[in-house]
Order: structure tokens, then sequence, then C-alpha cells
């Protein structure tokens, strides 16, 4: 009898067991849409069996104590998750800084609707009236109102890119918020884990999974590197600087600039900000390359993107190849504004210059040194550099008055500075642009159209010394634009005119861009596939899950049986035999 009662407890345990199987196997079901769920598999095992010896036996009896859940597996492939975390991570990069070079061609191409290579060719286009006759206050009207255009349009471009700058200034601050958010979560979830495993009984499959969702988001944002300890926790580095362990969170700083309000994240726990002393998330001393496998995570893409300040020429005018590519070479936007801005100072101190042409004093015939004073009462002294009016060569306005207007004015300071010296000669001492001073610079940030000659466009120098009229002065502007006197950047050598650099410019950036985002379309390709191969691993599939819960449910109807079964013959047993 007691083999029969026994005997029960084996259906129980197919019951039970079943039931546990229907349990996991709906729990799977209602999961199948669940970001960063993985599928709990369950595989049975065997009880203990009695063994037992009995004298009437050949041999020892062996009897069993039915099934159990051996174990629920929580699978996951490591290598696949490292693989995908680790293409997410690029593609982010690439993604991020196609993007921006986007933004910018739509900047330099189009804005509402006219492009700016519009604005060039008309201002150009008015320089070929002119040239039909300077003294025509109808084509002097007509250069005035195209620089106005030109100026104006070009400060909309270069608004538009500071803007986007700043855009991408904002995406920096939020990625920061959202990496330390996501390193507060994956902190609280090891404590969780460490808390529910810390028995060695239970496996904490939904708090795992949260992990992993977390870590797969971290590795998009920033280059991570992870290990798992024997006790469940996981340890998280961003560029190879610790950012989660079992008993800290790191989480970045920001540091804003006072003067352009751009942020860069740093760590504070290994900063000394009493002292000025901060270290950088990101180091780009090295070449940021996929040889170098430093090309991960969208937040160092829009760094690099943004830059660190707004550029002007002098970010780009003159400089050194390795250099130019250190600096403003490694910013999508600053490389667009210093190269835009190049352009507009190119277009802008070629016209003045040849409306108001500058001379060295020593060429002029001027005995150097001399002491000479403004009207301010301060002295000047005018050396074999120092650059004057030529005013033998000069052209004049309406009102034969010198200096000569010039086309566009600086915000911060006069073309020149009028001196006498002591014979009572006049000079007019050309202010040079202050390299640390913008509003000093010919930069479109600075410049504007003369107002006096916006007033009265016959100020406009057009006449020569004895009145007559000036060609050759129409003629030198006409041939200003056809010049090659400038060129894109150091890595372009090639000298191009103003009418061909705006094209190369434009073409430059489509080329990058092109190349960025067939990067980003590859790799979004290999992000694809991974996850496919992991999804077939770690993936709920609805299919499957019935197909386990039919086999489960006739698992639980054939214990139910042969209870049923053990129960009747019990049954029978004691009502029939007594």
């Amino acid at each position: 009898m007691a083999n029969g009662f026994g005997t029960l407890f084996i259906g129980v345990s197919g019951l039970q067991s079943s039931q546990n199987a229907l349990n996991i196997t709906a729990n799977n079901m209602s999961n199948v849409d669940t970001a960063g769920y993985v599928r709990q598999q369950v595989y049975f095992a065997d009880r203990n069996y009695v063994t037992v010896n009995t004298t009437a036996a050949v041999s020892w009896q062996q009897t069993g104590l039915g099934v159990q859940i051996g174990d629920v597996v929580h699978t996951r492939d490591i290598f696949l998750d490292r693989l995908y975390r680790t293409e997410s991570g690029r593609q982010a990069f690439y993604s991020a800084t196609a993007e921006a070079a986007y933004e910018v061609e739509t900047y330099l191409q189009e804005l509402e609707g006219q492009a700016f290579q519009g604005a060039i060719k008309n201002f150009w286009e008015s320089f070929e009236e002119f040239y039909k006759g300077p003294d025509d206050s109808v084509n002097q009207n007509m250069v005035i109102q195209k620089a106005e255009l030109f100026v104006s349009r070009g400060k909309a471009v270069y608004d538009g890119l500071k803007g986007y700058q700043y855009n991408i200034n904002t995406q920096i601050s939020d990625d920061i918020e959202q990496v330390n958010e996501l390193g507060r979560s994956i902190f609280e979830l090891n404590q969780a884990i460490l808390r529910v495993e810390a028995g060695n009984i239970e496996t904490a499959m939904t708090l795992r999974d949260a992990r992993d969702l977390a870590l797969d988001e971290l590795s998009s944002l920033v280059d991570i590197t992870y290990t798992e300890q024997a006790d469940g926790v996981v340890k998280v580095s961003i560029e190879g600087v610790e950012f989660v362990d079992e008993a800290h969170l790191y989480e970045m700083g920001v540091k804003t600039d006072p003067i352009n309000g751009f942020i860069t994240p740093y760590w504070p726990h290994l900063s000394d900000t009493r002292k000025g002393s901060y270290v950088p998330v990101f180091n780009f001393k090295t070449d940021i390359s996929s040889a170098n496998k430093n090309d991960m995570g969208e937040l160092k893409a829009l760094v690099l993107a943004r830059g660190d300040h707004i550029a002007n020429y002098r970010d780009v005018l003159g400089m050194k190849k390795d250099d130019f590519n250190d600096s403003t070479g490694m910013s999508v936007m600053m490389k667009a504004q210093a190269e835009f801005d190049q352009l507009m100072h190119g277009v802008i101190t070629a016209i003045n210059d040849a409306f108001c042409p500058n001379i060295k004093a020593q060429d002029a015939g001027v005995a150097v040194p001399v002491t000479a004073t403004g009207a301010d009462g301060k002295e000047y002294t005018i050396d074999q550099n120092t650059l004057i009016l030529d005013v033998e060569n000069c052209s004049y306005g309406a009102d034969k008055q010198l200096p000569p207007r010039e086309l566009f004015t600086r915000r911060g300071v006069e073309r020149y500075t009028e001196v006498k010296d002591a014979n009572g000669n006049t000079y007019y001492i050309y202010n040079e642009e202050d390299p640390e001073d913008t509003a000093k610079q010919y930069t479109i940030q600075s410049v504007s159209v003369n107002e006096e000659l916006i007033a009265y466009e016959g100020l406009i120098p057009h006449l020569m010394k004895n009145g007559d009229v000036d060609f050759p002065l129409a003629n030198r502007l006409s041939q200003v634009w056809d010049k090659e006197c400038i060129s894109l950047n150091p890595n372009d050598p090639r000298p191009c005119t103003f009418k061909t650099y705006y094209i190369s410019m434009v073409g430059e950036m489509g080329t990058f861009g092109d190349v960025y985002s067939s990067a980003a379309e590859s790799l979004a390709g290999s992000v694809a596939s991974v996850d496919n191969q992991r999804q077939q691993v770690i993936g709920v599939s609805a299919d499957e899950e019935l197909t386990h819960m039919i086999k489960f449910q006739n698992a639980y109807n054939a214990s139910s049986r042969f209870i049923n079964v053990v129960n009747e013959m019990i049954e029978h047993l004691i009502t029939q035999l007594g």
C-alpha cells in the first residue's frame, strides 16, 4: 500500500512541474513585445531515486520519486551581446556625425528658399554693371544693395550654423544626463541582483534583463567595457575610466564655458576643480578611426561635431595641415564656420582693398620712422612696415574727401586713423585686424555695409584725383572674382577663385557627409544582422511558446489521468480485497 500511495506523489510532482512550466511559458507569451526581455526555457529533471535491497530480489530495486524542474535557463550569448554593443556604438558615432554634416549642407545650399550661391552671383554681377558706368547712380546703388544682400545672407547662414552648434550643445547635455541616469539604473540593479542571488537559490532574471537593456542603451552613447563578477555585479568603464562598480557610481560632470556656454563632460572624481584642474571624459589626442577602435558613441561624436568654440576665418587661414587637423578640422561645425567665414573675409577685404588701397609707408616714399599725432592727441610711430592709405592710387567719392569710404565697415574700428607729423604732412594709418578681438576683424560677425554709402551712394569711390571716372578701379573690382587667391583649407591647398570656392566648400562637405552616412548605413545593417542573431537566442517566438504550452498542457493532463488511475487502483484494492 505504501508503494501505491507513494505513486500518487509521483503524479503530483508531474502536475506541479507541468503547472510551473505553463506559468513560465505564459510569462514568455505576455512579454513577446517587451524590450530587453529574455525568454526563459524550462528543463525537467528526475527527482531522487530510492534504492532498496531486498533478500527476495536478485538485484537492488529503485523506486523513482517523480519529476521536477531542473532549471529555468535565462539564455544569453555574451559574444553576440558584446558584438552588438560594439557595432551599436560605432553606428551611433557615424550617424551623429553624418547628421551634423547634413545640417551644414542644408544651411549652405538653401536658406528660406534662396541658395546663398545666388547672393554671391548677384553681388558679382553688380560689379559687372558697375564696370560699365562707375559714375552711374543706378550702378552704384546696385552694388550697395547687393552688398547688403550678400552680408545679410552670409549672416543668416553663419547664424544658422551657430544655432545648430548650440542645438548640438543641448544634445550633449541630454546625452550626459542620460548616461548618468543609465549609470544609476545599473548601479541600483546591481544591488538588487546581489540581494536576490545572495543565497544561490534564485536567479534575478527580470532584473538582469533590465540591466542588460541599460547596457545596450549605454553602449550607443559612449564607449564602454564591462565585466560580470562572480557575485553577479557588473562593473562598467567608460573610455577606460571606471564608471560603475559594486560600491560606487562615478557620474559624469559638466563643465560650462563662461564665454560661449559650451559644455564639456569631465570626471569629477579625478578632477580638482578648486585648482581649475578638469579631467575630460574624451581624449582627442589620438586620431579617431576604426583602426584605433575609438570611433564609438554618440556623445563623443556630438562633442567632436560641435567643437569647443565658434570659429571664424582665423581658424583656417594660414594654418598648417597638422594644426588644422588637430583643431578646426576635427569639428564638422567649426570647419564649416571657418571655411565659410574665410570666403566672406576674402571677398570683403579684396573689395575694400580695391576701393581703399594700402601701401607700406616706406614704399610710399615716407622717410621712416616718423612720429605723428592723431586727432585725439595720441602719438603714433610710422615705421617701414606700417600700412597707410595709398593716396596716389586711391579713388574718391563725389565729395572728393580722404580717406575714401570702404564698402564694408567693422563694428569696432574705423579703417584709418588720420595723423599729422611735425611738418604738417597727413597720413592715414590702416587699422589692421586684431587677432584677439573679433570686433576689429573683417569677420561676418562684425561687418556691415558702410552706413554713409547707404545714405548716399555717390560717396562710393569711383573718381580719379583729377575728377575723371576711375574705369581702372572698376576693372580691378570686376577682376577680383576671377583671381585664384584663396584655398579651402590646408588639406586642399589648391587655389580657388571666389566663384569656385563656395562650390568646392559645399562639395567637400557633401563628400564628407556621404562618407559618414554610408558608414552609418553599413553599420546599421551590421547592427540589425547581429541583433537578429541575438534574438534567435534571447527572443520570444509566439509560435514556439504555443507549441510548448500545448506540450506542457498535455503533460499536465497525463499526470492528472495517472493520478486518477492510481486512485481507482487503490480504491479497488481497499474495497474489493478489504
